[in-house]
């Protein structure tokens, strides 16, 4: 169950965290692998580990950011494989801070890469997935996309639209044989929530009904499942992996 072989996948955000551990699973089922991010030299060194694992992976250097790099990545990886079945929108940024105090270019700078990105990914990946009439789009938003953050208004509307963008792209190519749908990562450790204080880490779990955070893998394993055939009844849908903080 669960096989992915002879599928072709490109991960954004890929350099680490969920990204890093999603190209990994995702290379453990079967699937060959086009990992994209910003840090070319960390995109390089996980592409040598999926080659150690026995797995394809090829870098590609990409700011989600830039509508122009976004159509020369896509284009690499059409060129490297001639086909994708799986696309993972995982690329995201926090400028955090007060609403009432946010600078225009923070608010610009997260919802470009975070909501603007997965969409410009999403434009290039549909032409081959339609014409092949079969595809798989994951979409990482977040708990807080849910339940709110304070001092997150940014990231929370960009995690939010990817959940409106989802249900409009699932209703869109639902005749194509394509799905879409979303997962929601609670609190979970990466190098984006290293950073929190031990008092605040402490604090959330707290919150958390299984009483941890969870692991890129936890998130990783669920998007394996929205990319093989035994979700091929699934569009639409957020699943969350929270450990039960929001239901």
């Amino acid at each position: 169950m669960f096989s992915l072989k002879d599928k072709v996948a490109l991960v954004t955000g890929a350099s680490q965290g969920i990204g890093r551990d999603t190209a990994l699973a995702l290379v453990e089922a079967g699937a060959k692998v086009a990992v994209a991010a910003r840090n070319e030299e960390k995109l390089t060194a996980l592409a040598s580990d999926i080659a150690a694992a026995g797995g394809t992976g090829f870098a590609v250097k990409m700011d989600v950011a830039d509508a122009e790099q976004v159509k020369a990545g896509f284009k690499q990886v059409l060129e490297k494989f001639g086909r994708l079945d799986i696309l993972v929108n995982n690329a995201a940024i926090t400028r955090d801070g007060l609403a009432m105090r946010m600078k225009a270019d923070d608010w610009e700078a997260v919802l470009r890469t975070n909501l603007t990105g997965a969409h410009l990914c999403i434009q290039q990946a549909l032409p081959t997935m339609m014409k092949a009439r079969a595809g798989r789009i994951i979409n990482i938003s977040s708990v807080v996309a849910q339940s709110g953050n304070a001092g997150q208004a940014n990231y929370v509307a960009a995690k939010a639209g990817i959940i409106g963008l989802t249900k409009a792209i699932a209703i869109e190519m639902a005749s194509r044989n394509i799905t879409v749908n979303a997962v929601a990562p609670g609190f979970v450790a990466t190098p984006m929530t290293d950073v929190l204080p031990e008092k605040v880490k402490e604090e959330l779990k707290t919150r958390i009904p299984l009483g941890r955070m969870g692991s890129a893998r936890d998130v990783a394993t669920a998007i394996v499942f929205l990319a093989s055939d035994e979700a091929a009844y699934i569009t639409g849908h957020v699943l969350n992996v929270n450990g039960g903080m929001y239901m």
